[in-house]
């Protein structure tokens, strides 16, 4: 009998303890829902981290303020609702999704923004926006910390504008606005956005006399041979490196281009490692006096327009660390973008690298700047923008001199043959046609063109390679097989015939 009396007692302290426990998640969980309104990540519709998909520059002036001072943890607050609040509109314009108007705009602004959404889905328009430069003037903060009156100057805009789906017309522009801003529920939001003045922004065209560092370049594409695609990072191998730009200057070659994978580097967020091994890797290339040609997106295909202020901060991550390094040839913007045309648009594709060469001249005023194209009959695309026109080559060496000559007299600048070569590959997936003999007599007939037309180029590339990542030519093993032997050396560091011509053909010797 007392050993059911325990036994009772127990499951009493037992069930007690229980009920207590679901009371308290309750009560938790309660507490959590009703204060899910201080966590703006959570309360936002648009569901991501806004510095992950919105980072324009934005440069405050508070030297004029009157009122209360700002304090910095308010000034950081303000900032990010307030580009939020663009990101919300830019967002609707383009998709007519609503969500963050309510959480950016008080209940008397959003009435009017609406309005506007609601006009232009009944007319079928979508307007395709971002904004890449703030520069807001803080006239005003309340005494009670609730209103903020701001002037921002000479905002550049972009603006693609479709109806029912067909593009109609763009325009870069610069506006300054008048805002005012409340805090609600312990967030900014706008509570009038009115537009002061408006100018069109042309393109600004190349203006420069001075002649392009490019003739007499005599380069390579470069990767290790066991870090083909994927050299920065865990990856990075000094000692190959210097292995290589040693007998690459034993070659009297001069120069190299490199490539920066936009996500494995970080995109708009840089890795801070990315950039020390993109230092070291110019200061080998110093000391064995070759000139780098940096391609500053590799692996990269979005061009959205909602994509191009986090485009712009990786590139100028880039450009402002390594401008100055004495061993730095120029800037490469994006490697072979006509190939992204027919999925992407050539409309959009051309627009994201216009406005990449207007924003690398801004912080790099002293290199050149190229885009290099996969054919010589894309390459007078935007050639009025760059300082040098760059092309590739992998077709039959015969028809060379007439691309060229076509090439030539459509554009004016200095052409550089960035990319050629041929693979040696002879296996089952080329019917065992292929042979280090036929690479050696095509690299000699595309050398003696270019030793007549003096044309600076770029060869691909210094070793075969063994593995080629999914990412580069897909997983059909007969491109990978003929991607993989396109080196002068093979998969064993020995020289192949081809390294031979190269050498022939220059001025050094072996």
């Amino acid at each position: 009998m007392i050993h059911k009396k325990n036994i009772y007692r127990a499951m009493l302290v037992i069930s007690f303890l229980a009920i207590n426990a679901v009371i308290i998640y309750g009560i938790a969980a309660a507490w959590s829902f009703l204060n899910t309104g201080a966590d703006k990540s959570s309360m936002l519709h648009i569901g991501q981290d806004l510095e992950m998909i919105y980072q324009p520059k934005i440069k405050w002036t508070l030297e004029k303020q009157k009122g209360r001072k700002m304090e910095k943890q308010t000034l950081v607050d303000l900032e990010k609702d307030y580009l939020g609040a663009w990101y919300a509109k830019n967002l609707a314009l383009n998709n007519y999704v609503y969500d963050g108007i309510a959480d950016y705009y008080t209940q008397d602004a959003r009435s009017s923004l609406l309005e506007l959404l609601e006009h232009n889905k009944s007319i079928d328009i979508q307007t395709k926006s971002t904004t890449l430069l703030h520069h807001p003037t803080l006239e005003f903060y309340s005494l009670d910390g609730k209103l903020v009156v701001l002037t921002d100057h000479n905002v550049e805009q972009y603006d693609q504008v479709y109806e029912s789906g067909n593009f109609i017309h763009a325009k870069k522009s610069k506006s300054t606005y008048k805002v005012i801003m409340l805090l609600e529920d312990g967030f900014w939001r706008i509570r009038q956005l009115i537009k002061v003045s408006s100018e069109h922004l042309p393109v600004s065209v190349l203006d420069k006399t001075e002649d392009i560092p490019v003739q007499g370049l005599k380069g390579i594409n470069y990767y290790p041979k066991e870090q083909a695609w994927n050299m920065f990072g865990d990856q990075f191998n000094e000692q190959a490196i210097k292995t290589d730009f040693a007998l690459l200057e034993k070659m009297d070659m001069n120069a190299i281009r490199i490539f920066v994978p936009y996500e494995a580097s970080g995109g708009a967020n840089l890795k801070n490692e990315y950039l020390e091994q993109l230092s070291t890797l110019l200061d080998i290339a110093q000391e064995h006096n070759l000139k780098v040609l940096i391609t500053l997106f590799d692996f990269y295909g979005n061009y959205s327009i909602s994509d191009w202020t986090l485009t712009h901060r990786h590139a100028e991550q880039l450009v402002t660390h390594l401008k100055d390094h004495s061993s730095l040839l120029g800037w490469d913007i994006k490697n072979e973008p006509d190939l992204d045309f027919e999925q992407r648009s050539e409309t959009l594709v051309k627009a994201w690298l216009t406005e990449m060469v207007q924003q690398i001249r801004e912080w790099d005023a002293s290199h050149p700047i190229t885009i290099g194209w996969s054919n010589p009959g894309a390459a007078t695309h935007l050639s009025e923008y760059v300082d040098f026109v760059s092309f590739h080559y992998y077709e039959d060496a015969e028809e060379l001199p007439a691309r060229y000559s076509k090439l030539k007299e459509n554009v004016d600048k200095p052409i550089v043959l960035q990319e050629y070569g041929k693979s040696s590959y002879s296996g089952f997936w080329n019917l065992f046609l292929g042979s280090q003999s036929g690479q050696a007599k095509y690299h000699s007939n595309i050398q003696t063109f270019l030793n007549k037309e003096q044309l600076p180029f770029f060869i691909w590339t210094l070793h075969d390679f063994d593995h080629i990542p999914n990412s580069v030519v897909g997983k059909l093993p007969w491109r990978k097989a003929y991607q993989k032997r396109f080196g002068l050396l093979n998969n064993k560091g020995e020289k192949k015939p081809a390294y031979d011509v190269i050498i022939k053909n220059g001025k050094g010797d072996n």
